[in-house]
């Protein structure tokens, strides 16, 4: 692999602990640990409640996950524009769709690389969804309470991307 350029971006350490300042608010103020994945599902069925309402609410699914606004939209809503302040600010933001690496992986045409990324989009939510929580639900809150799943999340979600980037990607350079 080639070495990346430095473009700037935010200090690890003062984006960590903001993470974790953001964290702590959010159980002080709204009583709710991160998450993310849910808001997916509940924006679908927002989505599919202006094609087809009547089936939104026959859907045993909906009645747990009611499809409406609330402060974990507004999580996922505050990540993407807090990155794109983030990213502007430091100077490194940059129109890409996908990485430079892809091409490499899967070849020049932009179509392949779209399916094979939605597909492991598609994959990770339902794996997600499968666990009932994503790695920030299952993964940070879990260590933020100490308990034992949340380590034994974070353990396995490290271990499934070393383990999937090794075979997408092999070992890398060898001298």
């Amino acid at each position: 692999m080639k070495p990346t350029e430095d473009r700037g971006g935010w200090s690890p350490y003062l984006a960590g602990g903001l993470t974790g300042v953001v964290a702590v608010l959010s159980v002080w103020i709204a009583g709710k640990y991160f998450g993310a994945s849910t808001t997916f599902v509940r924006s679908t069925g927002m989505l599919e409640e202006l094609v087809a309402p009547d089936r939104v609410v026959g859907m045993d699914y909906f009645v747990k996950e009611v499809p409406m606004i609330d402060w974990q939209w507004m999580f996922v809503l505050g990540i993407f524009f807090g990155s794109l302040i983030a990213s502007t600010t430091s100077g490194s933001f940059l129109w890409k769709a996908l990485p430079d690496m892809w091409e490499e992986r899967f070849g020049p045409s932009r179509v392949k690389r779209g399916v094979v990324a939605f597909l492991g989009g598609t994959v990770a939510m339902f794996g997600a969804r499968l666990a009932d929580g994503c790695p920030s639900g299952h993964g940070l809150s879990g260590l933020m309470q100490l308990a034992v799943s949340g380590f034994i999340a974070l353990a396995c979600f490290f271990l499934g991307g070393l383990l999937i980037a090794r075979i997408l990607y092999g070992g890398g350079e060898r001298p």
